[in-house]
């Protein structure tokens, strides 16, 4: 394919292209780059410009006029709903008389999970999209341009475009060929293992946990849901990002890709787990509650994604952003990775030299944290 039957531009949106297209690029492997999850977003009004996030996605299309490469990206007015934090760094240019929004934001929104940024037909389109990514930024007079949660096999592709590149630390299982979660807790400290089974019993005392997907997922459950993804997002953010339309999409466009799991009371759903299956990796998303049961977080959100893991034959788990508490609960220490294209000189050395400084303090914290793992050592 020569340059010259390619075609760079702006679409309206995701929801405007084709999604076989669109998924052939990567949707098809993990479900939050996937056209129905990043359309549900665009169609529930989750994203769009009264949200701060404008959708703005990238494409390149060949002389058929088929999609040959993406970029999910937006126009973003703020730093919210990212999880990779920028904020210092907006202070930092604004005191400097400069201006940092709005930037080039490429992302699934809302969603701290690793996955491919490059929807590529052919990775040699690799520098042209980024290089078209640039050229949005100057053109239209954005800061700067962010990929995060980039998936470490696309890692060179943005370092060989010379962007700067950030990283920070997660919490993953592992699956290690366990065949149930007795297996793995028998690969945990003795003291980890009974402290694990105690709280799995003290949680599932007096409740009854369902996991559901696809069609089993009906209105009433997503009702039930959203009260407690309100209570969350209300808690954590001040408002939830998501629209309650959105759950619906979800259900209705890749319900076979989600499990939920809900703890029922005399029948009654008192808090909940959203999860979304993808190729090797389960990702643990929104959680919440109407009644605060010791460890009932802790058996929705990481011991049921764990038995869900191992019966589906799953690589690992994604549990989200943060969270040490993780560590006693056999997810491990990660790096997740992010790559910065800033438009200024000077405020690119800044953020250069900031960010030397920054990696050795993440690798420290990953040694310190991966040898309190609370599996047997030796």
């Amino acid at each position: 394919m020569s340059e010259g039957e390619l075609t760079v531009k702006i679409a309206p949106s995701v929801g405007s292209l084709d999604a076989d297209q669109w998924n052939a690029l990567g949707g098809n492997r993990n479900p939050f780059v996937s056209h129905e999850f990043l359309s549900a977003l665009e169609d529930s009004g989750s994203v769009s410009e009264g949200t701060g996030w404008d959708p703005v996605p990238i494409i390149i299309t060949d002389a058929d006029d088929r999609l040959v490469a993406a970029l999910p990206s937006y126009a973003k007015h703020h730093s919210q709903g990212e999880y990779v934090f920028d904020h210092s760094w907006a202070d930092a240019l604004q005191r400097a008389g400069g201006r940092y929004y709005p930037k080039l934001q490429i992302a699934a929104p809302f969603t701290p999970a690793n996955g491919p940024r490059l929807l590529l037909s052919d990775e040699a389109l690799a520098p042209h999209l980024l290089k078209a990514a640039e050229q949005v930024c100057t053109q239209s007079g954005l800061s700067s341009a962010h990929a995060t949660f980039i998936e470490r096999e696309q890692l060179p592709l943005f370092e060989e475009a010379g962007w700067l590149m950030r990283s920070d630390i997660q919490f993953h299982w592992e699956n290690k060929g366990y065949a149930s979660f007795d297996d793995f807790l028998a690969e945990l400290a003795s003291r980890k293992r009974k402290n694990l089974r105690k709280e799995r019993e003290a949680a599932q005392e007096g409740v009854e946990i369902v996991r559901l997907s696809g069609d089993a997922i009906r209105p009433e459950h997503w009702d039930a849901f959203w009260i407690f993804y309100q209570d969350t997002g209300a808690r954590k953010w001040g408002t939830p990002y998501l629209t309650r339309e959105a759950f619906d999409l979800f259900g209705e466009r890749m319900g076979d890709r989600l499990v939920l799991v809900l703890a029922l009371l005399d029948g009654d759903p008192i808090a909940g787990a959203l999860n979304f299956v993808g190729e090797d990796a389960l990702y643990g998303r929104y959680w919440g509650c109407t009644l605060d049961k010791r460890f009932l977080h802790f058996e929705l959100c990481y011991y049921q994604a764990i038995d869900i893991a191992i019966e589906r034959g799953l690589k690992r788990v994604e549990a989200g952003a943060q969270g040490g508490h993780k560590l006693a609960r056999g997810y491990e220490p990660v790096q997740t990775w992010s790559a910065h294209w800033i438009a200024n000189p000077s405020f690119r050395d800044a953020i250069a030299d900031f960010l030397e400084r920054e990696k050795e303090g993440v690798a420290v914290d990953q040694l310190f944290l991966g040898e309190r793992t609370p599996f047997r050592k030796g």
